[in-house]
């Protein structure tokens, strides 16, 4: 009776069980490091909506703002200028300086606050708003005195 041997590298090709361990090792580090990855990118998915809302909120008020009057004096049309013009706020909102100092909620866990300095006949309108992941939006324009 003759029996047959199956050849030498049949049995060379298998895995040693320090060559499994070392590549368990190996893949569950590399899962961990892409795990953190996935995990950053889903943590940061919202943060665009979230700052394309607050930069629409800022954006909507400073418009706001510039289609109004120069000043509480300023006569229709802006034209001519006001020469002693009135820089008090007040609570009409007809004028770029009743925003001074202005805070609202656009929306829940948004802040919004206006600042307006002069300085030359020229108005710094600054409009703030912070969204609910803590980043400030600041958006500012000039408004001049015609």
């Amino acid at each position: 009776m003759h029996i047959i041997k199956p050849p030498r590298y049949f049995f060379a090709s298998g895995f040693s069980l320090i060559e499994m361990i070392a590549f368990i090792v190996v893949v569950s580090i590399a899962l961990l490091a892409l795990i953190g990855v996935y995990r950053q990118a889903t943590v940061k998915n919202v943060d665009p909506v979230v700052y394309v809302r607050g930069l629409e909120a800022a954006q909507s008020l400073l418009d706001e703002i510039l289609s109004l009057k120069y000043s509480e004096s300023s006569p229709a049309g802006g034209i001519p200028a006001c020469t002693s013009c009135d820089d008090t706020p007040d609570s009409n909102m007809n004028d770029v300086d009743d925003y001074r100092g202005w805070s609202d909620s656009p929306y829940s866990g948004y802040s919004r606050s206006v600042a307006v300095t002069t300085n030359s006949n020229i108005k710094l309108i600054q409009v703030s708003v912070t969204t609910p992941t803590g980043t400030v939006i600041k958006l500012s324009a000039e408004r001049a005195n015609f």
